[in-house]
């Protein structure tokens, strides 16, 4: 049983005022229920900080320094801030089945050989329309070659971890995207990726934002920086000229091709439909964390800085 094992569960958030109270809402309705909430602004110029700062409850701490550090440089400060050995994050903007946090830390206590545990994900559309999933099976292996093609199988925003799997490895702070992926290969590098995988869509990604000629551009971009600075041991060089060169291939697509590029890649991303059952439950889920009451106060709370 995994009831009296604490978790840090931590929400970076930047200018989120119409989705945040969903996201926290959907910790305040897990099965898990032993756990602390960090909520760091990334500089918010909207009421995001003024909404977080309304939580009223004690397992909920609210930082802000006034500084926009981006992701990765708030992922790094949430680990010497954390009080506890795991650490679960979420984006701000999305949503996580109330028995997300369970079934992961139930993984890791069965599993001492790994350090994180990944779930699937189900697509939402901006009006929360559960749209697709995209799952690996349980015994799904990380390999190099998925590792420098982006295919992972790993669900960043999902992850639940040991503290020290993310004390031995940060994220790199100058990126402004795929940090994740720059961070995986870097650590495969090492011999320091042990990843389990839950295969059911336990995270809800609104993602109708995310798939954009300029972001398509930035993410291959740093892709090549990837290979080429931070791919090394586990990496052979036939390897990485050919995953350089299929980054090329599909930049060039991305920069002279935006419309059909984008399509594509929204149809991949929603390429296996849910089953009229399984979207009844993630529909009914999702409800019941909409309506789920969070504890709000009349005078905000003062906010610490971090």
């Amino acid at each position: 049983m995994t009831d009296n094992i604490y978790v840090t569960i931590c929400i970076p958030f930047y200018n989120a005022e119409s989705t945040l109270l969903d996201a926290v809402r959907s910790i305040f309705a897990q099965t898990h229920k032993s756990w602390e909430l960090i909520l760091i602004d990334d500089g918010s110029t909207d009421r995001s900080l003024e909404l977080a700062q309304s939580i009223d409850d004690p397992r909920v701490t609210v930082y802000s320094d006034g500084d926009n550090l981006k992701l990765a440089g708030r992922l790094n400060q949430v680990v010497s801030l954390a009080k506890y050995d795991f650490i679960a994050r979420m984006d701000a903007d999305d949503l996580m089945s109330p028995v997300r946090i369970e079934k992961q830390l139930n993984m890791l206590e069965a599993n001492p050989g790994i350090d994180l545990v990944s779930t699937g994900l189900c697509s939402l559309s901006n009006n929360n329309e559960p749209l697709g999933v995209r799952c690996v099976s349980l015994n799904h292996k990380i390999t190099s070659t998925g590792l420098l093609s982006g295919n992972t199988g790993i669900v960043h925003a999902s992850l639940l971890g040991r503290r020290t799997w993310f004390e031995r490895n940060k994220y790199k702070e100058n990126l402004h995207k795929s940090q994740d992926t720059n961070l995986w290969v870097r650590s495969y590098s090492k011999d320091d990726l042990r990843v389990g995988f839950i295969d059911k869509p336990l995270y809800y990604y609104r993602e109708d934002n995310n798939v954009t000629q300029k972001q398509l551009l930035l993410a291959y971009s740093i892709g090549r920086h990837t290979i080429i600075a931070d791919a090394k041991r586990n990496f052979g060089f036939k390897l990485k000229v050919k995953a350089f060169s299929n980054n090329l291939a599909k930049t060039l697509i991305v920069r002279f091709l935006p419309k059909t590029a984008i399509k594509i890649a929204r149809r991949r991303r929603n390429s296996i439909r849910l089953t009229e059952l399984e979207k009844i439950r993630i529909e009914n889920e999702i409800k019941f964390i909409i309506d789920f009451e969070i504890p709000i106060a009349t005078v905000k709370r003062d906010n610490k800085i971090g």
